[in-house]
């Protein structure tokens, strides 16, 4: 590991501030407008032309975060202005991914907007057209060479939209029609009050957490926690936070919604958002624990079968098998990067059709355009930077994951060392250090949290957690104190002699008001 220097309070502050320093739209009123996002303002009229007529309108959206919040920010918002939609989440093993056919058969008439879907939507699209569908589309995925034939496409990757930030999720797309639609209505809507669910689904989509997501998700988190939602009310109840980082929505928040689309269906999570009362939203969030909880096992029992598979020797790590659960595999495949440090792309079996997903962390490698480079192989795929879908024939495994594992990757970093900041000092460790850290929040895809380096420390209270003993829990003395370390998924063992050099970063831990420091172990490296 590359030697780091010694951390003060002064020198990160220094280099946290200046991650931000030529950064755009730092506040709410400095934010791009929607008539910046091509398509944005015809897609509008379309919207406007439609209530005014009492078409029809269905909103069709996606089974994970962003495509569920997309959603209940569209349904949210024609409340608003008292006009009654429809709304259609594809169930992931009946429907299968987006606008779709069987989606199509669904919709009898009017104008049909997808949501965190549909610019690979190109055979769907022309059944819209043949059925007399006009078809909006909204998204935020990866443009293909092909566009889908639609009335209009609002996604700020087109090559001729001018929207002067890319990289924004769905929600924010769906947001942003929204605030045009009732701009042209002349509505009093106020848009600020889906901050709260935006600021969910850009940390779960891991979008890159600077400029206008930085600051989306810095006031959306403040929102969240005086938010009068039902669902809302309850996931605050259940926090028991004073104030939220990005860690609470993408380790605690998020697993919860998404893990009703990724075992039964994504209206389980919707119906949650969305919840009239607190008993409503109580029945719901219940659930949707249970099924995280059924996520978990059924996750962890494939990332240790998918381990086994693994030949550490190739650059982009690609495994399957047949039956594994399609709805947990990309989080194994998080899973894999997390412990090897590189590409990975997990499939399961459906038929003769193998459907996988691939994630990439924080290496510094764009999934799409590297299953771009061999899509010879590949049925279909979609996404962007740092999560994709794909499907392959079966009987073409190995040629993919040879093919692959040929393309020359543009860069791979180390995503531990290269995040480090460097070494900390137990004695300074403090509450000072604290606020300093939650001054820059939220963190998140290229604004890592601050990881640092700990040398030469002894554990005491050598424990471990969790159903399977998967957790290690530790705890290390400065001279003056002793903070508690926790280790999720650990593979070391550790005895309680053993003199250790970690690599940490630093956070606190609320319970019923007390607060204290908390060290989350990136890397243990045993002397």
């Amino acid at each position: 590991m590359t030697a780091k220097p010694k951390i003060n309070l002064n020198m990160l502050e220094q280099i946290l501030s200046s991650r931000h320093k030529d950064e755009d739209f730092n506040t709410l009123a400095q934010l791009p407008k929607p008539d910046q996002l091509k398509d944005c303002i015809k897609a509008a009229k379309r919207v406007v032309h439609a209530i005014q007529n009492g078409e029809n309108i269905t909103i069709v959206g996606d089974y994970d975060v962003d495509g569920i919040v997309s959603t209940s920010i569209m349904v949210d918002f024609f409340d608003e202005i008292n006009y009654k939609v429809e709304y259609i989440i594809p169930n992931r093993f009946e429907h299968g991914y987006g606008l779709s056919k069987k989606i199509i058969d669904m919709i009898d008439s009017g104008l049909v907007i997808t949501v965190d879907n549909g610019i690979s939507a190109y055979d769907a699209a022309t059944l819209c057209k043949n059925k007399g569908l006009d078809l909006i589309i909204t998204d935020h995925h990866t443009v293909g060479d092909i566009i889908p034939e639609a009335y209009a496409i609002v996604n700020p990757k087109r090559e001729d939209c001018n929207f002067p930030f890319k990289d924004i999720c769905g929600a924010q797309v769906a947001w942003y029609l929204c605030a045009q639609i009732k701009k042209e209505l002349n509505s009093n809507v106020n848009m600020s009050k889906f901050l709260d669910l935006l600021s969910l689904a850009i940390v779960a989509d891991i979008m890159p957490m600077i400029s206008l997501n930085h600051t989306m998700v810095k006031y959306g988190m403040q929102y969240l926690l005086k938010s009068q939602r039902p669902s809302f009310i309850v996931l605050n109840q259940m926090m028991q936070k004073s104030k939220y980082v990005a860690d609470d929505i993408g380790f605690f928040i998020a697993p919860r919604i998404n893990s009703a689309g990724r075992l039964e269906d994504g209206s389980i999570a919707l119906n949650f958002l969305l919840a009239k009362n607190i008993s409503q939203a109580q029945d719901a969030f219940e659930y949707l624990t249970q099924l995280n909880n059924q996520r978990k096992e059924i996750q962890n029992n494939i990332t240790a079968q998918a381990i086994e598979q693994v030949d550490e020797n190739d650059n982009v790590l690609v495994v399957y098998n047949d039956n594994w659960h399609e709805g947990v595999i990309g989080i194994v495949a998080s899973r894999l990067v997390e412990q090897f440090n590189k590409p990975a792309f997990i499939f399961c079996a459906n038929n003769d059709i193998l459907k996988g997903s691939a994630r990439s962390g924080e290496n510094d490698i764009h999934l799409y355009e590297l299953i771009d480079q061999v899509k010879e192989y590949v049925i279909g795929f979609g996404g962007h930077k740092s999560a994709a879908g794909l499907s392959i024939k079966k009987e073409k495994f190995n040629l993919f994951k040879e093919a692959i594992n040929q393309v020359k990757l543009e860069k791979q970093t180390d995503m531990i060392d290269s995040n480090i900041l460097g070494e900390i000092d137990l004695n300074c460790v403090n509450f000072d250090l604290i606020n300093l850290l939650y001054k820059y929040e939220p963190y998140g895809l290229e604004n890592t949290k601050p990881k640092f380096t700990i040398s030469n420390v002894s554990a005491s209270n050598i424990s471990y957690m969790g159903k399977n003993k998967e957790h290690l829990k530790i705890y290390i003395k400065s001279s003056t104190r002793t903070y508690e370390a926790i280790k999720f998924n650990n593979t070391i063992k550790i005895d309680k002699d053993d003199i250790l050099d970690l690599v940490v970063s630093i956070g606190e831990n609320e319970f019923r008001g007390n607060t204290k420091i908390q060290f989350l172990i990136e890397k243990i490296t045993v002397q």
